[in-house]
């Protein structure tokens, strides 16, 4: 699909902001933990956490820096592509995965994913959303219901 949020991200992915972060957290976990989100609407430095998947179609790594939070046994992220229309490629991506490569900060692990529903995905949702505003202006101009992705930790 090729609405302008999806060409804004995948220019940003390729060559912008989002490959800068990714790059720098490839490069130094430490210093690629943090992203600054003031300049996209957010309240400042907040954790992100690199996703490792593999195309459906390419069969290629693909690498998405994300915010993060933490919840009981995992952590939380949000599949909103700001808003836009389609779910993030990397959320589709998952579907044909049994575990995801995950690294926060230094630690990088195996995770297993299941998408949040009910009570659990309402209070993963209040949290990220108070952490990061913009996620409720994102759910607004979208009809699709935004998933909130857990992902544990493979022991």
């Amino acid at each position: 699909m090729n609405t302008p949020i999806n060409k804004t991200i995948r220019a940003a992915s390729e060559s912008g902001w989002i490959a800068d972060h990714r790059a720098m957290y490839l490069k130094d976990g430490a210093a690629g933990h943090y992203w600054d989100s003031t300049f996209a609407g957010g309240p400042g430095p907040l954790p992100t956490l690199l996703l490792f998947t593999t195309g459906r179609k390419t069969g290629k790594e693909s690498i998405m820096p994300l915010l993060y939070g933490k919840v009981a046994g995992g952590y939380a992220i949000i599949a909103s592509k700001g808003g836009d229309t389609a779910h993030p490629a990397w959320y589709h991506n998952m579907q044909d995965q049994k575990d995801v490569k995950v690294q926060v900060a230094t630690d990088v692990f195996r995770a297993r994913f299941r998408v949040a529903e009910g009570a659990e995905r309402e209070a993963i949702w209040k949290q990220m959303s108070e952490m990061y505003p913009p996620f409720n202006a994102y759910q607004a101009a979208t009809p699709r219901r935004i998933p909130v992705i857990v992902l544990e930790p493979v022991k």
